[in-house]
C-alpha cells in the first residue's frame, strides 16, 4: 500500500485560536459593561455609543460570531485535517477565511456603535456586511469541501457530519433572514413584516443557536473529547441518531419564542411539540459524551482538559432539557420577556460554548508548540474560578426572572394590580449586581488562561507544518457486508451535504409557507394606517438606539398584561413594521400601546423622560439621550426611506416621496408647539420631536379601530 507523507497546515489553527482568545476578552468585556449600566446606569456615560441599546448588541455578536466563531473555525481546521488526512485544500483560501472573518468582526463592531443596526436580534448587521459573510462563508465551504474531496480516509467521521450540516444550514438561514430592501448604504428595512417577520427572525434567532453554537460544537466534541480521553466515541449508531433527529427537529422550533403573540396558533404548537422532541436527540448527544467517559473517569481528576469538557457536555444537556421545558406553554408564560430567559442562555454560552472552548485551547496550543502547558495549577484554578462565576451569574437571574414574573402578575384582593412595572425593576437591583459579579469572575479565568497560554507560548517551538503519513486512498471500494447501511451516506459527502439541507428545509418550508400564503393567518384591520414620514424617522431612531432590546411590543392575553397596557395585540396591527418590534426581554414596560391607551402620557413627559429618565420615573435603570435634543433629523434621507417602502408594499399614494417632507415639518411643528404649551421650547427639526412622534402613535391605530373589527379578530 502507498504511503504518502503531507503535512498539516497548524498556522491557521494558531490564528484563529489568537482570535478566539482576543474577541473572548473583548465579548464579556461589553457583556461586563452591560451588566454594570443595569446597576448603576451612568456608566452609559451619557454617549451615543456606549449606551445599553448599543453595548448589548456588540455583546451578544462578539460573543456569538468573533468568540464562538473564530473557537469553531480553530477547532474545525484542526479536527478536519487529522480526520481526513490532508492538509487543507488551499492555504490561500484560509487566510482569505481568517482575514475576511477578523475584518467582518470589526466591521461589525464599528457598525454596532455607531447604531448602524437592523434591529433584529443576532442579525442587527446591515446590508453590505451581510453579504461579506456570505462571501466569507463560501470561501469557508469550498475549502472544507475541497479538503473532503482529496481526503485519504474513505469514511467521514461523526465530527464532519456535523460540520457539513453546520455549514448548510447556516447558510440558508443566514440568506433568507438578511433578505432586506436599501435605503443608503448602512440603512435597509427588512423584506418581511410584522408576523411574518417574526417567524422568519426566530426561526433563524433560534437555529442560530442550533447550527452556530450547538451543531459546530457537537463535532467538536466528538473529536476532542475522545481523543483527550483516548476513548473511543461510546456509540456509533447514537451518534447516527443524534446527528439526524437534531438538525431534522431543531429547525421546526424557532416559533416557541412566540408563545401567546399574535402569530397564528398552529405555528406556536408546531413550535412547542417539536421544541419538546428535541430532549430525545439533544441527551442523546450529551448521553453519548459522557459515556465516552466510562472507564476513564479517574481520568478526569488529573486531567484539567477534561474536566472543562466534561462540565462543558454536561452544561449543554442543562441547557437542552430546560429549552424544551420553557416553551411549554404554562412556563413559557411565567418565563417569557424575564430575565429566566437570559439565565438558561448563559448556562449554555458560558458553560457549553465557554467551557469547551476552554478545553480546546488548554489541549491545542501545548500541542501546536511542542511542549507541556506553563501551569496545571493555573488551569485548575480557571475551571473552579469559571464554573463559580458560572453558578453566581445563572443562578440570581433564575431567581430573578421568576420573581419579575410573579410580580407582574399579582393582583390585590380588590382585583387591582399590585406592583407598578418600576417595582419590579427596583428590586432588580441586587440580583443584576450578582450578575455582575460572577461575569466578572468568568472573565478572570478567562485572562488567567490567557496568561497561562501566552508563557506556555514562549517556552514552546511553534510546528506550523506538522509532517504525518497516511495511506492513499483507494479509488475502488468494495462495500462489505457488515457494513452499517449508514457507510453508504459517509462514503459520499455531497449526497450528505444535499440530504442535510433537505432534512432542513422540511421545517422551514411547512412553517413559512402557510404564514405568507394563506391571508386569514394575518387578518388586517382597517384602521391600521402607514407610519407617516415623521414617524417612520422615529422609528428609525427607536431602532438606532436599541430600545428593542429593552421594551417589548407585544401585549399577550394575559389578564395581568391587558390591564397594564390595554387590549392584547393582533397581528393585523403589525403589517407595516419592517423589521418587526415586539421584543424579547423587558428591562421596561410594553410600549404596544404607548401612544393609544386612557393613560396616554403627554409630548412633554416624553421629553422629560428621554432627558433624564430618573426625573419622571424614579429609579429607572434607562440611559439619558441628551444626543437627541441636539442632533437634527435626516430629513434628506425620508424621499429613500418612502420609496423602499413602497416597494416593501406599504400603500402611501403614488408620488407620495415628492411630498413626505412637507408631511413632515407639519407634524414635528404640530408636537414642537404642544411641547412649547408645557414650556419646552425645542426646534421642529430635532431628533427628539421624531422620537417622540413615533412613541406616540404605537396603539394609536388600535385604539380608534371599529369594536366589531377588534372583536371579530379576537375570535
Amino acid at each position: 500500500m502507498e504511503i504518502e507523507k503531507f503535512q498539516y497546515d497548524n498556522k491557521i489553527v494558531k490564528n484563529f485560536a489568537y482570535a478566539t482568545m482576543l474577541w473572548g476578552v473583548v465579548g464579556m468585556l461589553a457583556g461586563l459593561l452591560a451588566a454594570l449600566q443595569l446597576v448603576w446606569p451612568v456608566f452609559n456615560f451619557d454617549l451615543p455609543y456606549t449606551t445599553f441599546g448599543r453595548v448589548r448588541p456588540i455583546h451578544t455578536n462578539a460573543i456569538i460570531f468573533a468568540f464562538v466563531g473564530n473557537g469553531i473555525f480553530m477547532g474545525v481546521y484542526y479536527s478536519l485535517q487529522r480526520l481526513l488526512k490532508a492538509r487543507m485544500f488551499s492555504d490561500f483560501l484560509s487566510k482569505v477565511h481568517f482575514w475576511g472573518w477578523q475584518l467582518i468582526i470589526v466591521l461589525a463592531a464599528a457598525t454596532l456603535v455607531l447604531g448602524f443596526t437592523t434591529g433584529k436580534e443576532y442579525a442587527e448587521l446591515e446590508w453590505p456586511i451581510d453579504i461579506l459573510i456570505a462571501l466569507i462563508w463560501v470561501v469557508f465551504g469550498i475549502n472544507m469541501f475541497g479538503t473532503i474531496i482529496k481526503r485519504r480516509e474513505r469514511h467521514l467521521y461523526v465530527a464532519i457530519w456535523f460540520y457539513i450540516a453546520t455549514l448548510v444550514t447556516v447558510a440558508m438561514l443566514h440568506i433568507v433572514n438578511s433578505i432586506e430592501i436599501p435605503v443608503s448604504f448602512w440603512k435597509s428595512y427588512s423584506w418581511y413584516a410584522g408576523v411574518q417577520d417574526a417567524l422568519v427572525q426566530w426561526w433563524y434567532g433560534h437555529n442560530a443557536v442550533a447550527f452556530f453554537l450547538t451543531t459546530p460544537y457537537l463535532g467538536l466534541m466528538y473529536y476532542f473529547l475522545p481523543k483527550v480521553a483516548n476513548r473511543p466515541v461510546y456509540s456509533y449508531r447514537l451518534s447516527i441518531i443524534h446527528f439526524w433527529a437534531l438538525i431534522f427537529i431543531y429547525i421546526w422550533a424557532g416559533p416557541h419564542h412566540l408563545l401567546y403573540t399574535a402569530t397564528p396558533d398552529w405555528a406556536q404548537s408546531l413550535g412547542v411539540v417539536f421544541s419538546i422532541m428535541l430532549i430525545a436527540p439533544s441527551w442523546g448527544g450529551m448521553i453519548n459524551g459522557l459515556l465516552t467517559l466510562r472507564g476513564a473517569w479517574d481520568k478526569v481528576r488529573d486531567n484539567v482538559v477534561l474536566k472543562f469538557l466534561v462540565v462543558a457536555v454536561t452544561a449543554y444537556g442543562m441547557a437542552t432539557f430546560e429549552g424544551p421545558m420553557l416553551s411549554i406553554k404554562s412556563i413559557n408564560a411565567i418565563s417569557h420577556f424575564t430575565d429566566w430567559t437570559i439565565a438558561h442562555v448563559h448556562v449554555g454560552a458560558l458553560g457549553w460554548n465557554g467551557f469547551m472552548t476552554f478545553g480546546i485551547l488548554y489541549w491545542l496550543i501545548p500541542k501546536m508548540f511542542n511542549t507541556q502547558l506553563y501551569s496545571n495549577r493555573l488551569a485548575n484554578m480557571h475551571f473552579w474560578i469559571g464554573t463559580l462565576g458560572i453558578v453566581l451569574y445563572a443562578v440570581p437571574m433564575y431567581w430573578a426572572g421568576i420573581m419579575q414574573s410573579l410580580m407582574w402578575k399579582e393582583f390585590t384582593p380588590e382585583g387591582q394590580l399590585k406592583w407598578q412595572f418600576m417595582d419590579s425593576v427596583t428590586r432588580m437591583m441586587p440580583f443584576y449586581a450578582a450578575r455582575a459579579v460572577g461575569g466578572t469572575l468568568f472573565l478572570i479565568g478567562t485572562l488567567m488562561m490567557i496568561y497561562n497560554l501566552i508563557k506556555t507560548i514562549k517556552v514552546g517551538s511553534f510546528v506550523a507544518n506538522e509532517d504525518a503519513e497516511a495511506p492513499a486512498l483507494v479509488k475502488e471500494y468494495h462495500a462489505h457486508s457488515k457494513d452499517h447501511w449508514h457507510r453508504w451516506i459517509e462514503r459520499k459527502p455531497i449526497q450528505m451535504l444535499v440530504l442535510s439541507l433537505v432534512v432542513v428545509l422540511i421545517g422551514g418550508i411547512i412553517e413559512f409557507v402557510p404564514t405568507f400564503l394563506v391571508k386569514s393567518n394575518i387578518p388586517t384591520i382597517s384602521s391600521v394606517k402607514p407610519y407617516t414620514p415623521l414617524e417612520l424617522q422615529g422609528r428609525d431612531i427607536y431602532i438606532r438606539e436599541g430600545c428593542y432590546v429593552c421594551h417589548s411590543q407585544m401585549i399577550r392575553p394575559f389578564r395581568s398584561e391587558t390591564a397594564r397596557y390595554g387590549e392584547y395585540s393582533k397581528a393585523g396591527e403589525f403589517v407595516y413594521d419592517h423589521p418587526f418590534q415586539w421584543g424579547s426581554k423587558r428591562t421596561g414596560p410594553d410600549l404596544a400601546r404607548e401612544g393609544g391607551d386612557k393613560l396616554k402620557k403627554s409630548d412633554s413627559w416624553h421629553y422629560n423622560h428621554l432627558l433624564e429618565p430618573s426625573s419622571m420615573s424614579p429609579g429607572s435603570i434607562m440611559p439619558n439621550y441628551p444626543w437627541l435634543f441636539e442632533d437634527k433629523v435626516d430629513v434628506a434621507s425620508t424621499v429613500g426611506k418612502i420609496k423602499a417602502m413602497q416597494k416593501l408594499g406599504v400603500p402611501y399614494p403614488e408620488g407620495y416621496s415628492e411630498i413626505a417632507a412637507a408631511d413632515m415639518e407639519k407634524q414635528a411643528n404640530s408636537i414642537a408647539a404642544s411641547l412649547k404649551k408645557d414650556g419646552i421650547s425645542t426646534a421642529s427639526d430635532k431628533e427628539i420631536v421624531a422620537l417622540i412622534s413615533y412613541l406616540q402613535r404605537l396603539g394609536k391605530d388600535i385604539k380608534s379601530a371599529p369594536k366589531e373589527e377588534v372583536a371579530n379578530l379576537s375570535n
